[in-house]
C-alpha cells in the first residue's frame, strides 16, 4: 500500500508539487495539471523539464490523471473521440518515459436527455472505450475507469455493464469515494436519487485497482444541472471513507490511496501568496489526516 495524490491541489508548479510530496514523506504523485495544463498537453520542452525534476527528487508519477474520454467529450461527436485518441497517444508516450503504468480515463459525458440504459448511447460508448483500452493494453498500461460524470459513473450497474462489455486485463477501476455524493443514480424512474458511496463500492469492489480519496456532503442549494458537494476532511463527510478504507485493508488491498481534497480556500480575497500557502497547507494536512485515519484503522 502507498500514498499519492493530485499534487496540483497543493500548487500549480511541479516544484511546489514535489515540495508538498516530500513534506508528506511520499514518493508518488498522481499527475493531472502542471501550471494549469494537463500533463499530456504541456509542451515537449516543459515535459522534459518536469521529468528531469522528478528524477532528481526521487518522485515517481504513479498515474496520469488524464482528460481522456471525460465529461468534456461527447461519444456522438467523432472529433471528440479523435481528441481522446490523440491525448492518449501523447500520454502513453510520456508514460513510457516516466515508467508510469496507470492512466485515469472515463467513458464520455452523460447523455442526460436520453434514457438511463440507452442502446444508441451504448453503441457509441462501448466500442470507443474499448478502442482506448486496447491502446493501453498494447502499451502495457492499465486504463483505470473512474466513477465520475460519465456513462460508467451513472450507477454501479452502468460500471458493471461497461466491464462486462470490455474484456481486457488492461481495463480496471479507480474508485472515487466522493463522487457518488453529488451524482445521480440513473436507476429506476426520475427524479433519480443520489448515489450511495458504500453501495457503489460494494458492488464494484472486486474490480477496484486504485482509490481516490475525497469526502464531502451534498450541497442541497447547488444547481440541479450542476450538482456539487461541500468538501471536507477525509472521514468527516458522506463518502464512507473510513468504512471503505477499513474494508479494503481488511481484504488485503495493497494499491494506492490518492488524495483529491477539493477543499475550498477560505479567503478568496487574500493575496496570491496567502492563497498559495493555504492550498499547500490544506493538501499536506489532508494527507496527514488520511494517514492517521489509516493508522487508526490498522
Amino acid at each position: 500500500m502507498y500514498y499519492t495524490g493530485f499534487a496540483d491541489e497543493a500548487g500549480r508548479s511541479i516544484d511546489t508539487q514535489i515540495d508538498a510530496t516530500r513534506k508528506l514523506g511520499w514518493k508518488h504523485i498522481e499527475s493531472r495539471y502542471i501550471d494549469n495544463i494537463n500533463i499530456h498537453n504541456i509542451s515537449d520542452r516543459k515535459f522534459k523539464t518536469v521529468a528531469t525534476k522528478l528524477n532528481e527528487a526521487g518522485i515517481q508519477i504513479n498515474c496520469f490523471g488524464s482528460e481522456v474520454a471525460n465529461w468534456g467529450h461527447d461519444p456522438f461527436k467523432e472529433e471528440d473521440f479523435e481528441l481522446s485518441i490523440a491525448a492518449l497517444e501523447r500520454a502513453l508516450s510520456r508514460m513510457k518515459v516516466l515508467g508510469c503504468k496507470m492512466i485515469r480515463g472515463m467513458s464520455f459525458v452523460i447523455q442526460r436527455e436520453r434514457e438511463a440504459f440507452c442502446p444508441e448511447v451504448e453503441a457509441q460508448v462501448f466500442p470507443k472505450v474499448e478502442y482506448l483500452v486496447k491502446m493501453c493494453e498494447d502499451a502495457g498500461v492499465i486504463y483505470l475507469h473512474e466513477n465520475c460524470r460519465n456513462y460508467g459513473g451513472m450507477s454501479y450497474q452502468h460500471t458493471l455493464k461497461l466491464l462486462d462489455k470490455i474484456k481486457s486485463p488492461a481495463f480496471k477501476l479507480v474508485f472515487d469515494t466522493g463522487n457518488p455524493i453529488f451524482s445521480d443514480s440513473f436507476i429506476g424512474s426520475k427524479p433519480y436519487k443520489k448515489q450511495d458511496s458504500w453501495e457503489f463500492y460494494k458492488n464494484v469492489k472486486e474490480f477496484i485497482h486504485y482509490v481516490h480519496i475525497k469526502d464531502g456532503i451534498f450541497d442541497e442549494d447547488s444547481d440541479p444541472n450542476h450538482p456539487r458537494a461541500v468538501y471536507c476532511w477525509p472521514g468527516e463527510g458522506d463518502g464512507y471513507v473510513k468504512e471503505i478504507v477499513s474494508d479494503l485493508i481488511k481484504s488485503g488491498y495493497d494499491g494506492g490511496f490518492s488524495m483529491e481534497p477539493h477543499l475550498a480556500i477560505k479567503n478568496l480575497d487574500a493575496d496570491e501568496q496567502t492563497i498559495a500557502e493555504q492550498k499547500m497547507q490544506n493538501y499536506i494536512k489532508y494527507g496527514q489526516r488520511f494517514m492517521k485515519l489509516v493508522e487508526d484503522i490498522k
